[in-house]
């Protein structure tokens, strides 16, 4: 298989259009365009019955006490953990495109409602933990959300977008499951996937 992401090239920045969160020198951070990237997919296997759709940052830290604080970094030899912005799955065997904005166009606060999106079932990417508790913002972000890393991070971020093309027409998840769980349903039944990776920091030193 191959993945085409638009506008991103293999371990290249990833544009703020597609950000969450975008650089601000005065405020560190403000909200981004939000729009999901269009992700067209090719050269796609025999016997694919639906497909999925993850974009994850493998980069996160394991440990909040020093994201975002303001006189403190988070050292890049923290260890880190696996952060889901967009999981898409049952997406119909014909399909090769998602379009640029059709699953995210925006940042809306409280996230967006679990439910069948313009492609595909969509799954609850881990800003609903990471902003559980903002008054402001706390709900369930369901579909595509962007980056937006630690503006205090020592080390720089990748994005993994990937297309898995499976043996089945429904992974037979509900309700709001999470990247694990797509993981875990997917195993067994991978006929062939294909990456593309992005960067993004917030970090003016890395910038």
């Amino acid at each position: 298989m191959k993945i085409r992401v638009n506008g991103i090239t293999d371990n290249q920045p990833i544009p703020e259009t597609f950000a969450f969160g975008v650089y601000n020198a005065e405020d560190h951070m403000n909200f981004g365009p939000n729009r999901n990237p269009e992700v067209s997919w090719s050269e796609v296997p025999e016997g694919t019955q639906s497909f999925v759709v993850l974009m994850f940052d493998p980069d996160v830290p394991s440990v909040a006490d020093d994201v975002n604080q303001e006189g403190k970094v988070v050292p890049k030899d923290l260890p880190r953990v696996d952060f889901f912005h967009w999981l898409l799955v049952d997406i119909p065997a014909d399909t090769r495109l998602i379009p640029e904005a059709s699953d995210s166009d925006g940042v809306i606060p409280k996230g967006k409602p679990v439910a069948p999106g313009p492609m595909g079932q969509r799954g609850v990417n881990t800003f609903t933990h990471f902003l559980a508790g903002n008054p402001d913002m706390a709900g369930t972000y369901a579909g595509y959300d962007g980056p937006c890393p630690p503006w205090n991070d020592e080390l720089m971020h990748h994005y993994h977008f990937e297309v898995y093309a499976l043996d089945v027409e429904s992974l037979g998840l509900s309700g709001e499951f999470e990247g694990d769980a797509v993981r875990e349903a997917m195993k067994g039944h991978i006929l062939d996937s294909a990456r593309v990776t992005g960067t993004y920091t917030l970090n003016p030193d890395l910038r």
